[in-house]
């Protein structure tokens, strides 16, 4: 099968070498996406609300550059420095998503990108 590279300019670009997203066949394996405004590049320095809130949008991008949505991620991965946050992630994604809702994994780090306290990836089957 052949990868298809998903770019956007309405998520963060990459900061290293890898792409936002690889396609291959109906399934999109999206990158981890931290709390990067994608215009500016800076990372947001608000409330952990607002970061979770960035991230997921940042990953919606993602989705519909590869012509998803949220709603077709089929497993989620969360990192978060502090799993103390692990409440406010859980109701900010439920505005996110509809049920059934993805399987998915949430872990504590030590560190993460730029010092961000949140990142999410994903993997995406397109119907």
């Amino acid at each position: 099968m052949s990868k298809e590279f998903i770019k956007t300019d309405s998520a963060p670009a990459a900061i290293g070498p890898y792409s936002q997203a690889v396609k291959v066949g109906q399934t999109v394996y999206l990158s981890g996406q931290i709390p990067l405004d994608p215009v500016s590049m800076t990372v947001l320095d608000d409330a952990m609300a607002a970061q979770i809130d960035q991230v997921f949008k940042n990953l919606s991008a993602v989705c519909q550059a590869a012509g998803g949505s949220l709603n077709d991620l089929v497993k989620v991965n969360i990192f978060l420095i502090d799993l103390g946050h692990f409440a406010l992630v859980n109701e900010i994604m439920a505005t996110y998503f509809s049920a059934p809702y993805p399987a998915r994994a949430a872990v504590q780090v030590s560190a993460l990108p730029k010092g961000v306290a949140v990142e999410i990836d994903g993997v995406l089957v397109l119907s």
